[in-house]
């Protein structure tokens, strides 16, 4: 499966960013097969979790520091995972990825609150940057 995010850009703390998530090259699988999840990487620090959606019954897992400011959404006739980004932070700012797997990761940050390593997720995409400016 291949990943594309796109809705990236510069924002003023308090603004508002729209990304999303397009899937394609499905084989013998289908897009509401796969669980999702959009991470974030900012310099000098590790990959985290924001936001995913499990495959089984679309369910959806924020970590703490987003709750209530972000929301993921699916769009099964397009393919595509968003994710509305509001009352941006400066510490939001970070390169937003998007990944996906037939296994139900996000089942596990709902459960647990960590999922698997990162490498182990099949698909990424290539990332887009959000940078909120003070």
């Amino acid at each position: 499966v291949q990943l594309v995010e796109s809705g990236g850009g510069l924002v003023q703390a308090g603004g508002s960013l729209r990304l999303s998530c397009a899937a394609s090259g499905f084989t013998l699988t289908h897009f509401d097969q796969y669980a999702f999840g959009w991470f974030r990487q900012a310099p000098g620090k590790e990959r985290e979790v924001v936001s995913c959606i499990s495959s089984v019954d679309r369910s959806t897992y924020y970590t703490g520091s987003v709750k209530g400011r972000f929301t993921i959404s699916g769009d099964n006739a397009k393919n595509t995972i968003n994710l509305q980004l509001n009352s941006l932070k400066p510490e939001d700012t970070a390169v937003y990825y998007c990944a996906a797997d037939l296994f139900d990761f996000c089942r596990l940050y709902m459960d647990y609150g960590h999922g698997q390593r990162h490498a182990d997720l099949s698909s990424w995409g290539q990332g887009t940057q959000v940078t909120v400016s003070s």
